[in-house]
């Protein structure tokens, strides 16, 4: 509902701004709750525009009444285009230009119905340049002509240079003036707008003649199809007027090619929930394009989004709102450049003055600088020439003691080439008797060496012998016990031997045994079967119980105590009940 409000006022701002302040508020009230189905309340409507300062004039305006009283109220079941021709009589007469133009009142009024459309959100209303350039294409598109891109640059050049863009009469005036649409006629400009009107306007995606089968007579009649995003209607002839049906679209429905049949060519079908309906194209190229428009109305359909050019609006708009964005951003950060170039500059300014106040003072410094530099230069050659000539006295007194230095000196050298031979001689004393010394003991320290080594040879001879004993009684002992560990090795061989046989016997003896037993198995199974009949008078014998047993008549080990005194118990019984 925001965007039908949105296409609703800028219709109305032109009709208000058109008409009277005084009146204007009343005669549009009226025929607003006319044409927009709104029930009509002419004592808020007079109240609203009583003769006083809180009347539209004032600050309060015509706003708040339009918004409470008719725009909130409004459904959606009303005639666009009536309630825009409405709005187009009350602004047409005072903004149109008398000058000719090449274009219908018709034809205009749809062009200032398509600028309402297209105009940005803001007012007053204006369409920009990038809006302009697409209406004109579609509308060069639609009367079969080129577009001429280098003559709308220059145009877009001169525009910009002067305002934003053009408002709806100066819009209007441009398509009339046929800048653009040199060598059309005024009927093949007029088919232009109005196919352009149809498809962003009334929202008619495809429109044309088309073979349709009916469902109860099942023959074949031409009509008029119009589709639009979510149904498709026909109609007798292509001034809509005479209107045979509609064909509701939704998400579920789907559009099929069909073979050609009972001489009907180009055929498809449309299949919706509750009806399926067969249409002839008149060729196979219109068919195809029937086919795709309406499949691409459905998958908008599934997909919620709205009409290809709605989308396309939004998005051009979205790109433009990005691109002023970034501009704004882009102008921001050009500012603020600049504030820092002007901060920059002053910053300069001020160290170029601080620069220059600093030379001013170094230019002065520098001048004392060399005064007293000339001061000291003047005191430094009369202390010089003091100098020098303190410097030969003292010149010729160090000669004398020069010469004297040198006198003591080479005394000094003489004292010390003695004293040097007199260390040498004492140092080769030294180191003879350290050499002599060193002999001594190496001497002392052999003869120790060899005593411990004679000792040592001595003490490893005794132990070899004593471990060579040691070793013959081991070796001894373990070869007795290998002679003892293998006799006892021939024991148990023998022993293994006696063994295995005894296991065979053994086995024999158990194959012997187990054939017995199957024999006895058999014979008393056999005795099991004859004397089955005849309880108590055979018992087989069978393993018993620990418990001592008792012969009987039937034979040893037949029955247990238990169980004979069981059978007694049960003779006694059957004897007292014959008796």
């Amino acid at each position: 509902m925001v965007g039908l409000k949105e296409e609703l006022l800028k219709s109305i701002w032109h009709a208000f701004t058109a008409l009277d302040l005084d009146r204007s508020g009343k005669v549009l009230s009226h025929n607003l709750c006319t044409v927009l189905n709104v029930p009509h309340d002419p004592v808020a409507l007079e109240e609203h525009f009583r003769d006083d300062d809180e009347g539209p004039v004032s600050n309060q305006g015509y706003m708040p009444y339009l918004n409470k009283f008719i725009l909130e109220k409004v459904q959606g079941n009303f005639d666009k285009v009536e309630f825009n021709r409405m709005c187009w009589t009350l602004c047409a007469k005072k903004n149109l230009f008398k000058s000719p133009l090449l274009i219908s009142d018709e034809d205009a009024f749809k062009v200032w119905v398509i600028f309402n459309f297209l105009s940005e959100d803001k007012y007053p209303l204006i369409i920009v340049p990038e809006e302009i350039e697409y209406l004109l294409k579609k509308i060069t598109e639609a009367m079969g002509a080129g577009w001429q891109q280098e003559q709308f640059d220059h145009y877009k050049i001169a525009l910009n240079t002067s305002r934003e863009g053009l408002s709806a009469w100066e819009l209007i005036e441009l398509i009339g003036s046929g800048q653009f649409s040199k060598g059309m006629d005024r009927q093949t400009v007029s088919m232009a707008i109005n196919e352009v009107f149809n498809e962003l306007i009334l929202d008619v995606l495809k429109q044309g003649y088309m073979l349709k089968k009916g469902h109860k007579r099942k023959n074949w009649m031409e009509r008029w199809f119009v589709l639009k995003p979510n149904i498709i209607s026909y109609y007798v002839s292509e001034d809509l007027k005479d209107k045979k049906g509609d064909i509701i679209l939704d998400g579920n429905c789907c559009v099929e090619a069909l073979p050609d049949k009972d001489g009907k060519k180009c055929l498809f079908l449309i299949k919706c929930l509750d009806k399926t309906f067969e249409i002839s194209a008149s060729d196979k190229k219109k068919k195809q394009e029937w086919i795709q428009a309406i499949q691409t109305t459905v998958n908008l359909l599934r997909a919620g989004s709205p009409p290809p050019h709605k989308e396309a609006r939004q998005k051009r708009k979205e790109l433009r709102q990005k691109l002023l964005a970034e501009q704004e951003e882009l102008e921001r950060q050009m500012k603020e450049l600049q504030a820092a170039n002007e901060n920059k500059q002053k910053e300069l300014e001020t160290v170029r003055k601080q620069l220059e106040a600093a030379a001013a003072r170094a230019a002065e410094e520098e001048k004392k600088r060399l005064q007293t530099q000339v001061e000291l230069q003047d005191r430094f050659s009369l202390e010089l020439e003091r100098e020098k000539m303190v410097r030969q006295k003292m010149e010729e007194q160090v000669a004398q003691k020069s010469s004297e230095l040198e006198q003591y000196l080479q005394r000094v050298r003489e004292l010390e080439e003695m004293y040097k031979q007199l260390q040498e001689a004492l140092e080769d004393e030294k180191q003879a008797r350290q050499d002599e010394e060193t002999v001594r003991k190496l001497q002392a320290r052999l003869l120790e060496e060899e005593t411990a080594k004679r000792a040592e040879l001595e003490k490893w001879h005794l132990q070899q012998q004593q471990t060579i004993q040691m070793t013959e009684a081991e070796k001894q002992e373990l070869e007795n016990q290998r002679m003892m560990k293998e006799q006892a090795l021939q024991v148990a061989m023998q022993q293994l031997k006696q063994l295995e046989l005894e296991r065979k016997e053994a086995l024999e003896q158990y194959e012997e045994v187990k054939k017995k037993l199957e024999t006895a198995a058999n014979n008393t199974k056999s005795w099991k079967d004859k004397v089955a009949h005849h309880e108590g008078l055979i018992r087989l014998i069978e393993p018993g119980s620990k418990n001592p047993h008792l012969i009987t008549n039937w034979g040893p080990a037949a029955f247990t105590e238990a169980e004979l005194e069981e059978r007694q118990r049960s003779w006694k019984g059957k004897k007292a009940t014959s008796e």
